[in-house]
């Protein structure tokens, strides 16, 4: 058993009622273990006695009384690996929303031949809530970077619905093939699924008519960040619609398709030092929070194309908009 304790709140924590930052720090308390801490004073908060809906905020300092040693519980139906591995993947976490950096070549959800996704590991994302968090989102299963969760069902009612309605923004990384002209545009296309080649996964987008059965519209911007020769280019792409494929899709029917991308391809060359990878990264993304406000985050490039950068030149250091061009009213 630890001894009395005093703790200060860091950076990190943010703003967060005590009950749930005691969760946090000691997840095998209940809550109401917590709440009786609280209730009889033994949790103080700058010396003074605190209520179990009050918050904390960075610098405080917590008076902890002693709490018994943690037995390990992994969480129900997922092993001690895959938990460490799935909350490694963490960028962001408050009471509302969960974003994943999420890895090239792991799959969102379970399909035939897919055993280990993302769906199947979050049960080791439950934390301090009540549940398992849930998916608003998805990424394909080569696509790295930002991938959002709900914590709860008004956040995932929440998140959803900015999904839907488009109010997000969502920037993702790509290297393609050539050089895109003009270095700065629109991309706008009806399409519509079809059977895809054997060697890769059963369905795909191809191009459609407007009044063909299953088409719908997709819009893409895009803007070119840097070149190297003519050969590859560093893209910035942004998805005004979100439909299944469509910035790999747009890309190829551009004539300058995502570089290591088995599906939708291009008739340029691939440099020889490239990856057989798809260079295609969620970079940022910025949404309204359910809680109020606006969440920005921003993942880190994956080590496969960090050395695709290193390679090739590129300084992904570059922080610029590269969508001011477009109107405002366009990138709602």
């Amino acid at each position: 058993m630890r001894s009395v304790e005093t703790i200060e709140v860091h950076e990190d924590d943010g703003v967060a009622r005590i009950d749930r930052w005691l969760r946090r720090r000691y997840p095998h308390l209940t809550q109401g273990q917590v709440e009786k801490m609280i209730r009889t004073g033994q949790v103080r908060v700058d010396g003074a006695r605190v209520k179990a809906s009050d918050r904390v905020s960075p610098g405080q300092s917590v008076r902890i009384p002693p709490i018994p040693e943690a037995t390990e519980r992994l969480p129900a139906g997922i092993s001690g690996k895959d938990a460490d591995f799935i909350r490694s993947l963490v960028i962001h976490r408050d009471d509302d929303v969960i974003v994943l950096n999420k890895p090239a070549g792991l799959a969102v959800q379970g399909g035939t031949n897919t055993t280990r996704h993302v769906d199947g590991m979050l049960d080791g994302l439950i934390f301090d809530a009540e549940k398992r968090p849930k998916l608003v989102h998805r990424l394909d299963r080569d696509t790295s970077g930002c991938l959002v969760l709900a914590r709860h069902p008004r956040a995932a009612a929440w998140l959803g619905e900015a999904f839907r309605d488009r109010d997000t923004d969502k920037i993702y990384w790509a290297i393609v093939l050539g050089s895109p002209r003009p270095k700065v545009g629109e991309l706008r296309s009806w399409m519509r699924k079809a059977p895809g080649p054997r060697d890769a996964d059963r369905e795909m987008m191809i191009s459609a008519e407007q009044r063909e059965e299953g088409a719908v519209h997709a819009v893409t911007q895009y803007a070119v960040l840097s070149e190297a020769g003519q050969s590859v280019s560093w893209v910035a792409l942004r998805p005004v619609t979100g439909r299944t494929h469509q910035l790999r899709f747009h890309m190829a029917e551009f004539s300058h398709a995502i570089a290591g991308d088995p599906k939708y391809r291009s008739d340029r060359p691939t440099p020889n030092d490239l990856q057989d990878q798809l260079l295609l990264h969620a970079r940022a993304l910025r949404l309204p929070h359910p809680s109020g406000g606006e969440l920005n985050v921003t993942a880190k490039l994956s080590p496969h194309m960090v050395a695709a950068f290193d390679m090739l030149g590129f300084d992904e250091r570059d922080e610029r908009d590269p969508f001011a061009p477009f109107p405002q009213a366009a990138r709602k």
